[in-house]
């Protein structure tokens, strides 16, 4: 699918104090043993669809990027809407994570892991030029830099 490039600058404009940043993604240790991966793997496209349908749950946007190590790029409105997100009985988060631990954890065929990040919007910068809608932008606000935001230190603590 193409998307739409928008030629020239642009910055994410948050209209929010802070931003919580998710990274997330597993890594095929034992590629070869398909089936396990597989079974991890899956666990991805039914979250990221809940999540989807639910705006309420707290993720503004996503990007992904697969290959032996995968990553998902997420942002969210705050920590606490992620946990309750990786903690609701009714997601379906909790049980596929329980399921992992209890049968792939310590095996080494498949490794998971996340990095989760709270910045404060005045201390973050962004930039896109001639790209798509994209990251902190596509999640927020996909603003052309303007007067007073021509540079990484105008754009930082606006």
């Amino acid at each position: 699918m193409t998307q739409h490039v928008f030629p020239g600058r642009f910055t994410a404009a948050p209209e929010r104090s802070d931003v919580t940043v998710f990274l997330i993604g597993m890594r095929a240790n034992r590629w070869w043993q398909l089936g396990r991966v597989w079974r991890t793997a899956s666990k991805m496209p039914p979250m990221l669809q809940h999540l989807v349908t639910h705006p309420e749950a707290g993720m503004l946007g996503v990007h992904s990027w697969f290959g032996r190590t995968t990553i998902l790029l997420s942002y969210w409105e705050s920590p606490e809407h992620l946990q309750r997100f990786a903690a609701n009985r009714d997601a379906p988060h909790l049980q596929p994570w329980r399921d992992f631990m209890r049968t792939l954890q310590g095996t080494g065929s498949v490794g998971v892991w996340h990095e989760t990040y709270q910045v404060p919007t005045a201390d973050l910068e962004a930039v896109y030029v001639d790209m798509p809608a994209f990251g902190l932008a596509a999640a927020t606000a996909h603003v052309p830099v303007g007067p007073g935001m021509k540079t990484a230190r105008q754009r930082m603590g606006r």
